[in-house]
């Protein structure tokens, strides 16, 4: 793709994450995000063939960063399995407590999209679910803990759990809560 087609895409892109995480998927229009990006319409549909796959693009496009400081959380913090895992819902909760917060944008856009679940954001919201759950059973194995599969299953009921609750009741101590279990899970 030449420099200014990248350039013109990754526009797009921005503007419509800026807008999708504001307001939700379904409440914004193509015309909405090609006036924002200063482009036409026919100049989005060249870069994303429908807004199906601009929206599946939005998530792409978190699904690493989103991992990164997940992991980070968790390298970054000294001590056990357990110090780790707190870490991970102390910066959720820290998360929630910003006013500027608008929850988990996966989980929102997969809420929204639930009645259509072959949808390509749907499957990307999937796929970041699963990166993130592998992580944690893959941390719970290395701690040497039995079944770890089932374990980090029920870590990542608890976090998803946690930016579920926290969006519904806007109280960060959902995540706390969360976390306090998500330890308990994995002590030794």
């Amino acid at each position: 793709m030449p420099r200014d087609a990248q350039a013109t895409r990754d526009r797009i892109l921005a503007t419509a994450s800026k807008l999708f995480a504001g307001v939700g998927v379904k409440s914004v229009g193509v015309d909405e995000v090609a006036k924002r990006a200063g482009i036409t319409k026919r100049t989005l549909y060249y870069h994303f063939r429908s807004k199906d796959d601009l929206i599946a693009a939005y998530l792409q496009e978190r699904d690493q960063p989103t991992l990164k400081y997940i992991v980070g959380w968790m390298d970054t913090t000294e001590g056990s399995l357990a110090d780790k895992v707190r870490a991970v819902f102390d910066n959720i909760a820290k998360l929630g407590r910003n006013p500027k917060w608008r929850g988990c944008g996966f989980l929102r856009t997969a809420a929204e999209l639930a009645a259509m679940p072959g949808h390509p954001a749907v499957k990307a919201a999937s796929a970041h679910k699963k990166k993130v759950e592998a992580e944690f059973e893959r941390r719970i194995a290395a701690a040497g803990l039995s079944d770890p599969k089932a374990r980090a299953r029920q870590v990542m009921l608890l976090f998803d759990g946690a930016f579920s609750s926290m969006q519904v009741h806007r109280d960060a101590s959902y995540a706390e809560a969360a976390g306090a279990a998500a330890v308990a899970l994995v002590r030794k």
